[in-house]
């Protein structure tokens, strides 16, 4: 099986926000972009990651005002991660094993990709067409 280096999004590709930016801005940009999650950075170093997820229950449900709230306060940190020459499957049994959607892939421990639920069905859609 493919290694998840092969679909991942790596990281020059990514969407970032600074900390301090209001959650109702980063909530438009994932909108306007039609993106599930934003990278948080302090000083252009990635800290975390803003999810649709962390949105609906760090934000809707509990009611927080979306204008004083920041990216920080709600994003989730550490970044869970996995080695870039792993499977899909490896993935998979991770994100269901923490209940995550997204996961930060590693090359040597530093952080060169993204991987989502999404990028994985829509590479097993792909490989079951081949």
């Amino acid at each position: 099986m493919d290694p998840i280096k092969s679909f991942m999004v790596p990281s020059e590709k990514f969407i970032t926000v600074e900390r301090d930016m209001d959650v109702q801005t980063a909530a438009r940009l994932m909108r306007d972009r039609r993106i599930s999650s934003l990278f948080v950075t302090k000083w252009k170093e990635i800290v975390g990651i803003l999810t649709d997820t962390d949105m609906v229950r760090r934000v809707v449900a509990a009611g927080v005002d979306t204008l004083t709230t920041t990216a920080e306060k709600i994003m989730s940190a550490p970044i869970l991660t996995i080695e870039e020459d792993k499977t899909v499957l490896d993935a998979s049994d991770l994100m269901a094993q923490k209940r995550i959607r997204h996961l930060g892939v590693t090359q040597g421990g530093k952080l060169v990709g993204m991987i989502s639920v999404r990028d994985i069905l829509v590479f097993l859609t792909n490989l079951r067409k081949k």
